[in-house]
């Protein structure tokens, strides 16, 4: 590996250490049903994010809920003492991305056969504090 290779994947290395993300693998839901819970929330705050997950009657709120809390408790284990409220955690990126899909047989009229594709998802969420910039 090169320098200029090494010296970024370094940086890059420290610039995750600070941030605080959970990923959720192989979740049997289709990607398509999925992105629709995870706009919903995309950009919103810890708190408010946690009321809409928590009410909506989508089976997928239910994942991405208990996947905002692990990324809560990753944030926690880095900053003891700070409460969440005063932190103004946010969600900076949630994103979904198609997993393996399981291939099945189904049967049809006269002898034949239909495929159906059940299909899975990995859904990867990250927090960040919002900043307020101060001007002199």
């Amino acid at each position: 590996m090169g320098a200029r290779k090494r010296n970024r994947a370094e940086q890059l290395k420290e610039a995750r250490k600070s941030q605080y993300f959970a990923k959720l693998n192989n979740c049997p839901t289709s990607p398509r049903k999925m992105r629709l819970v995870a706009d919903l929330v995309r950009g919103m705050d810890v708190m408010s994010a946690l009321s809409v997950l928590e009410h909506s009657p989508k089976e997928a709120a239910k994942n991405v809920h208990k996947l905002l809390r692990s990324a809560i408790a990753n944030w926690q284990t880095k900053n003891e003492g700070v409460r969440i409220e005063e932190s103004n955690l946010f969600i900076k990126d949630i994103y979904v991305d198609s997993a393996r899909m399981l291939k099945r047989i189904r049967t049809a009229p006269q002898g034949r056969a239909h495929r159906i594709r059940k299909r899975s998802n990995h859904v990867t969420l990250a927090l960040d504090s919002k900043t307020e910039l101060v001007e002199n």
